[in-house]
């Protein structure tokens, strides 16, 4: 048996500064974004214009001479902070004689390499389908043969004809199958809530610690990584808060400057978990100098989904990293660390506060001729402790909301 070694590919990075957004900035990410794909690049070119070149995105004069960059540095991958058209990426690849990805080209290659559940598989399919069919005719000159062969003569078809029908048919069976996973995850969301139980999501920008996060707090065994995009299939696990209260704890998708709408659609019904959650947290890299941006890429996505009256907990991970701790302000900003568990203790207690009033913890003293409310505790909630004393039973229970009116006479203040 012999092990096949797939060799690096050497890629240089290439963006267009128009004045629309930080090209720096973008282009740091796009590195990571590349790094996280295991391309090694070799350089990184920004082009400052008024405008995308709508021929070559760069111009001919900067294309020419990444094309004797790319012949003498032995690059395999030109990897564009742009959405390219079809005749950009044939114009390109015929200049440099070089491949030509974008930057939704790379995102979603990692998003296959990412995927586990069937799910998953097919969001990620369905971006991609999604994503080929308008570009089709950069696959060069043969799709626009006629057919030949038995059962082709006739009024004749094209090849990138067929082959676009071939997609359009595969984007309808993946849509379909999608609607049904997204309708039985409609019933899962519906029967939590029909059980009463409270779902809390981790929400924010891809790589500031989320699974992290759920992995401490849960002992989920996610997969937590420093790469963006280390998760992307949702997870859900049971968190006991403070007061007694058990919460189903959900960890979603990160997000990205940018994120291509095509992925933003496949990837709704997913999304959609973070968006009927009871309580959102917003996990955020306080170590990081563009942390601002990053919460106003995640508020963005909430305005996106319909995010309106959920309450948003904003959690300052990453506290390890900082030489001074500072001091964090409001009910409903946390400073914690992942990695330590420091804050962790707070963290709790601010979610349990911000927490719809589903449950409150009593101290009852039940008399013995209604002592059957004590099963009805036990069915919606939960007893911590009970003692058998001579004028009823004394109890330290979690009493739901709905059965409130029935105990309220037995509070013990």
């Amino acid at each position: 048996m012999y092990e096949t070694k797939q060799e690096q590919q050497r890629a240089v990075l290439v963006t267009v500064d128009t004045g629309e957004f930080d090209a720096q900035i973008s282009l740091d990410e796009l590195a990571e974004l590349a790094q996280t794909a295991q391309v090694e690049v070799v350089a990184k070119l920004c082009q400052r214009r008024p405008q995308l070149d709508s021929a070559t995105c760069i111009g001919s004069g900067r294309l020419e001479e990444l094309a004797d960059f790319c012949k003498n540095n032995q690059v395999d991958l030109l990897i564009f902070d742009h959405e390219l058209t079809a005749s950009q990426i044939r114009n390109i690849e015929a200049a440099t004689h070089v491949g030509v990805i974008d930057r939704t080209m790379l995102i979603l290659d990692i998003f296959a390499q990412r995927a586990r559940t069937s799910e998953g598989r097919l969001q990620v399919e369905l971006a991609q389908q999604r994503y080929r069919l308008p570009r089709l005719m950069g696959a060069g000159t043969a799709l626009s043969r006629l057919g030949g062969g038995v059962g082709t003569r006739g009024p004749g078809e094209t090849q990138l004809e067929t082959d676009r029908r071939h997609i359009r048919r595969r984007i309808q069976a993946l849509e379909a199958q999608l609607k049904e996973l997204s309708r039985r995850r409609q019933l899962t969301r519906e029967r939590r809530k029909k059980d009463g139980i409270t779902t809390v999501a981790i929400v924010g920008y891809t790589n500031v610690g989320k699974s992290t996060l759920l992995n401490h707090l849960t002992d989920a065994g996610v997969l937590a990584e420093d790469k963006l995009f280390a998760t992307l299939d949702p997870t859900a696990r049971a968190l006991l808060l403070p007061d007694g209260r058990s919460v189903m704890l959900i960890d979603t998708v990160g997000l990205v400057r940018r994120l291509p709408h095509h992925l933003v659609e496949a990837f709704r019904s997913t999304l959609e978990e973070a968006a009927s959650a009871d309580l959102l947290l917003n996990v955020c890299d306080v170590s990081s100098p563009e942390m601002e941006e990053q919460i106003g890429v995640t508020q963005e996505l909430f305005t996106q989904l319909g995010v309106g009256e959920t309450p948003i907990v904003t959690v300052l991970n990453k506290a390890d990293r900082l030489e001074l701790l500072p001091d964090v302000m409001g009910g409903k900003t946390v400073l914690i660390s992942a990695k330590t568990g420091y804050g962790f203790d707070h963290l709790l207690s601010v979610i349990a506060q911000n927490l719809p009033a589903t449950q409150h913890r009593l101290t009852l003293l039940i008399p013995y001729d209604q002592s059957g409310l004590l099963s009805e505790i036990r069915r919606e909630g939960k007893v911590f402790a009970e003692e058998y004393r001579p004028d009823g039973v004394w109890a330290d229970a979690l009493v739901d909301q709905k059965i409130l009116y029935k105990v309220e006479h037995f509070i013990v203040h």
